[in-house]
Formats: C-alpha cells, sequence, structure tokens
C-alpha cells in the first residue's frame, strides 16, 4: 500500500479531518468551531493512500517546543486500521527534530500496544508518557 504523509492542515481538506474525527469515541461531538481552533493552534499530520486518493490517518500536537508534547486526535479511519499506518503516522512524528528530546504525553484507553513501540509507558489506565 503506498502512502504519502503531509504536514500541516492546510495540505488536507478540513471536511477529510471532521470525517476521521467523527469516527472517534473523544470527539465524535466535538463542535467544528473548536475543531477549526484546535488545527489553528496545532502541529497537524496526514496519512494519504495514494490508491484511495483520501486522507486515512490524523494526528495533532500541541507543544511548547522547548520541554514537552502532547499527542493528540490520532486517528485512521477503520477500513484502513491494522495496515500499519498508525505506525507509520506516530514514526514520522516521532522522526521530527522539533519533538526530539521532549517528554511526550497521550490519553488513551485501547491503542497502548502502538505507543509502547515508540517508548510510551502506562501512567494510569490512560496516560502515557514518554
Amino acid at each position: 500500500m503506498n502512502y504519502k504523509i503531509v504536514d500541516g492542515s492546510d495540505k488536507m481538506k478540513f471536511e477529510d479531518i471532521v470525517r476521521l474525527l467523527r469516527m472517534t469515541y473523544w470527539a465524535d461531538k466535538r463542535p467544528i468551531e473548536k475543531i477549526e481552533k484546535s488545527l489553528r493552534n496545532s502541529s497537524c499530520y496526514g496519512i494519504y493512500v495514494e490508491e484511495a486518493g483520501k486522507l486515512v490517518g490524523f494526528a495533532r500536537v500541541i507543544s511548547d517546543y522547548a520541554t514537552a508534547y502532547y499527542l493528540c486526535d490520532v486517528i485512521i479511519d477503520k477500513e484502513y486500521q491494522h495496515k500499519g499506518l498508525g505506525t507509520a503516522l506516530i514514526s514520522y512524528i516521532d522522526s521530527l527534530p522539533e519533538f526530539s528530546g521532549l517528554r511526550g504525553f497521550l490519553i488513551t484507553r485501547n491503542a497502548h500496544a502502538l505507543y509502547r513501540k515508540f517508548g510510551y509507558e502506562v501512567v494510569n489506565d490512560r496516560v502515557m508518557v514518554r
């Protein structure tokens, strides 16, 4: 499967991001205005599957770029899950120099195995830190 990772919400269609967020348990009812504001105030990353010609994955990072970052809104379209795309997207973000050496945080209730691959450890049942 050929895919392309893009950096910046300006390289993604807003409605595609909303479609993906609506698939989640944490952002399925998030108001459009909050989604817009969150994109403006975050570093955003997307993954396109070239054969499908559409955005199938998304993630945001909030950071002070000095001490810590918060990885959030990581989602892969249900149709494309379990194909390595989540790993590819997190690997790309993890390789970025702006987050190197910073403490990372995320909250998840069901994706611990994915994030353990990147050195995150469970602090309680949902919070993970690296």
